[in-house]
Parts: structure tokens; C-alpha cells; sequence
């Protein structure tokens, strides 16, 4: 199976199975010389992990993790970095009834056709476990990139048809609550909006805005690589995401043009900016100096508690019954794991940017 590493020169690659002995990562080619904190790992790694909340799967899973390899005395050697994080909850019977069906607008029988077999117990190397390795890699990544003064926040800004106002935000509330919105009132209601689909076996889907900043000019390339298709395709890797738009995305298309352009000025410390951001940070697919914006899409969680026709491994007609343990919304888990992904993009484009010129 291929499509397992991400990255050029700051590079992982994840390993491990949802109902296996556990997941993990290996990093390669980050830089000698780097203090890892790792209670910021355990940090990310609790703020994606399961049973967190009334509103997120409860299944419980303490996120311990163990570094095999590539830290000495607290700093990076330059080494390929092995996290290893095991699995502790997982109950494959709650699946075994699903050995001979394909779950509605699940990867089981893309899945089975591709590869001629499938880990049913919650959908083996497709499932969303996997990202966990992804948050240990990007914790570390934006360790790199607090190097260079970077950050990266995330944040849900929607819930089903509840959408957060944008205007005057403090995200420094975004983890004050559990669907981390950063605004109080409007987090109260997408958390209702939540348990209430919870009660009634279903799913909702919601979007995830994301901010960087202090991004300097010139990472990206003006072609295959350009800095916003490389945080599209790794934001369209994560399980259940549907769209991603960066900037003025989808709305500039009812803008004119003198309306959308970034009109190009001097701030007070006599830097180059612009006065409008719906370029979203990128410009020619090269990072202008403006914060980097972006917004994620999740559909509802595709594993609902109510019964479901379709089709078994011999062509004939079934019901699905939900069982299991499952996420009624995916966005307040998902938002560490869109951060992380921001972060291994801009790690590697970093370190490319140094081999550009003289």
C-alpha cells in the first residue's frame, strides 16, 4: 500500500491500524539541535484524543506515547523520530456483524475492491485513528515552527447551519469549551445542536477555520507547488473533510475584481503589507507576509445509529445496524489535527525555502 509518508524534506510517514496494537510516526529530516517539549505533544494529543467530552465518541483512549528513536537530552539528533502511541480501547466485536457488508459512504468497498481484502473492526488503516500519529508529528513541527516565531490556531467556526461571526474574535477562548468556538455564545449553541443530533443516532458535519501567523515572505512555489495546493491536499487527507478554500475562497466569486484585490501599502514598522487580506495570506501560490487563512469542511460522520440498507460481499441486499462508539460531530476533535497538518506543511516549506537562493 503506498500513500503512507507526507512532506519533502520535513517528512513522516504513519504506520498502525484503528483495532491494531497501535499507531505511529516517523519523522525524518527534521533538524538537530531542536528542544522538544513533549508536554506539547501530550497537549495536542488530548485535545484530539476520544472520550473527551458528552459531545465526542467515548471511546477512552489516554494517548500515552512512547519516543523510540531521534531525541537526545531533550533535543532532536537530526535522526529519524519514532512515536509509537498504543491502542487501549478498542472492542472489535462492536464491529464483527460488519465483516460482510459495506457500510453507507464508508471506505469498505473501495477499500476491499483496491486491495482484495479489509480490516472491517473500524475500518483498519482507513479509519480516523491514524490521524493521532499525524498530531504527535505536527506537535513537533510546530516546535520548528515556533523557531521562526510562527503560530498556527485553529478553531470551529461552524456547526450543521450555525455559523460563528468572525468579526472582533478572541481565539485565545477557542479551548474554553468543548466544540472549541472561541465565541461563548455561539458555542453554546453548536454544542446543543450536537447532542441533540447525538440523541437521535445521528451525525452532523461542521467546517474549521485556521489562522497563521507571522509567516514570512516566500514559501511556495508558482506551479505544481504552490503553497495553497500543498495545504489543500494535505487538509483533504484527513478522514470525513469535503472542501477546503483558503482566503476569500468560494465568496470571491460575486466580487469584483477591484473590490478583491489586495492593494499593497506600508505599516508602521515600514514593512510591505496589504490592506485586505482575500488573498488569504498567498499570493501566485507564495506566502506574502499576511496571515495565512483557510477554511476546512467535514461532512457528518459517516457511522450513524440507525439502521441503513445496503449491500453485503455477495451482492445481496442488507440492513446496517450502527453499533460501536462514534462522533456525532468530528469538528471539535478534528481541530488539532488541521493545525497539525498546517504545521508539516509549513515545517517542510521551511526548510525547502532555505535551498532557494544564495
Amino acid at each position: 500500500m503506498g500513500g503512507n509518508s507526507f512532506g519533502t524534506l520535513f517528512k513522516i510517514t504513519t504506520y498502525g491500524e484503528s483495532h491494531g496494537k497501535g499507531i505511529g510516526v516517523v519523522i525524518d529530516g527534521c533538524p538537530s539541535g531542536l528542544e522538544l517539549d513533549l508536554s506539547l505533544i501530550a497537549n495536542d494529543l488530548e485535545r484530539r484524543k476520544p472520550g473527551q467530552s458528552k459531545i465526542t465518541t467515548q471511546r477512552k483512549e489516554d494517548e500515552s506515547f512512547e519516543i523510540l528513536s531521534g531525541i537526545f537530552e531533550g533535543k532532536s539528533t537530526g535522526t529519524p523520530i519514532s512515536i509509537f502511541i498504543p491502542n487501549k480501547d478498542q472492542r472489535s466485536k462492536d464491529y464483527s456483524h460488519l465483516k460482510d457488508s459495506y457500510r453507507p459512504s464508508h471506505a469498505d468497498y473501495t477499500y476491499a475492491e483496491k486491495y482484495g481484502n479489509r480490516d472491517y473492526r473500524g475500518g483498519g488503516r482507513s479509519s480516523a485513528r491514524e490521524t493521532a500519529a499525524r498530531v504527535a508529528a505536527g506537535a513537533i513541527a510546530k516546535m520548528l515552527l515556533a523557531h521562526y516565531g510562527i503560530n498556527i490556531i485553529g478553531f470551529v467556526s461552524q456547526v450543521g447551519s450555525i455559523i460563528l461571526n468572525h468579526n472582533n474574535l478572541d481565539l485565545g477562548l477557542t479551548e474554553n469549551n468543548i466544540v472549541r468556538c472561541p465565541d461563548p455564545k455561539t458555542a453554546g449553541e453548536m454544542i446543543n445542536l450536537i447532542d441533540k443530533v447525538r440523541k437521535t443516532g445521528d451525525t452532523i458535519g461542521g467546517v474549521i477555520s485556521c489562522k497563521i501567523t507571522n509567516v514570512p515572505v516566500g514559501l511556495g512555489d508558482p506551479v505544481f507547488d504552490k503553497l495553497h495546493a500543498d495545504l489543500g491536499k494535505a487538509m483533504l487527507s484527513i478522514n470525513a473533510v469535503k472542501g477546503f478554500e483558503y482566503g476569500s475562497g468560494f465568496k470571491s466569486v460575486s466580487m469584483k475584481g477591484s473590490e478583491h484585490n489586495d492593494v499593497f501599502t506600508k505599516n508602521k514598522d515600514d514593512n510591505i503589507v496589504t490592506q485586505t487580506n482575500f488573498s488569504g495570506g498567498i499570493q501566485g501560490g507564495i506566502s506574502n507576509g499576511m496571515p495565512i487563512t483557510f477554511n476546512v469542511a467535514f461532512k457528518p460522520v459517516a457511522t450513524i445509529l440507525k439502521d441503513q440498507d445496503s449491500i453485503n460481499t455477495a451482492g445481496d441486499t442488507v440492513t446496517v445496524s450502527g453499533k460501536g462508539r462514534h462522533d456525532p460531530c468530528v469538528v471539535p476533535r478534528a481541530v488539532p489535527i488541521v493545525e497539525a497538518m498546517a504545521a508539516l506543511v509549513l515545517a517542510d516549506h521551511i526548510l525547502r525555502n532555505k535551498a532557494v537562493k544564495i
